[in-house]
């Protein structure tokens, strides 16, 4: 996690043991996203509506284990598959009851081969504190290894 001038910015990086298609396909597939979009592998992906097209939107939503429901979505602002996938993100009602609604930051997701894997390195960026910033860390760093856990197995 970093500060870039005056910019608050998250850098995570994730290996997967699958192909740079495939990881990208996970990204952008409602049915596959279904699988792995959550913070905890015990809770549910209710909603992964995505039109993967620049300028595009989608929605996808987290429910926990008590009910609560969190629903983040946006706009595509660059898709290359499957290289890169760029996308405006603003949640409905932020994690942990931070209200971010309105506040839009940018996601930065690249997909580079590794060998006979993928690497993916997310950049997301435009954060109003180190706080949320920091909760968005943890955040990712569950769902990225989620995708592992449901989808890749490794």
């Amino acid at each position: 996690m970093t500060e870039v001038g005056q910019e608050l910015v998250l850098e995570l990086t994730h290996r997967y043991a699958a192909p740079r298609e495939d990881v990208f396909d996970a990204w952008i597939n409602p049915s596959v996203l279904r699988r792995w979009w959550a913070a905890q592998s015990t809770w549910e992906t209710p909603v992964a509506d995505v039109d993967p097209t620049e300028g595009g939107r989608y929605r996808l939503s987290m429910r926990t284990d008590t009910g609560d429901v969190h629903t983040v979505g946006g706009t595509f602002t660059e898709f290359r598959p499957p290289e890169r996938l760029s996308y405006t993100w603003a949640w409905e009602e932020g994690p942990d009851g931070v209200v971010t609604t309105g506040a839009e930051t940018l996601v930065i997701v690249d997909f580079l081969e590794d060998g006979d894997g993928t690497l993916v390195r997310l950049t997301h960026s435009g954060f109003a504190s180190d706080e949320i910033r920091d909760l968005h860390g943890h955040g990712w760093d569950a769902v990225m290894a989620n995708l592992n856990r449901q989808v890749f197995r490794s």
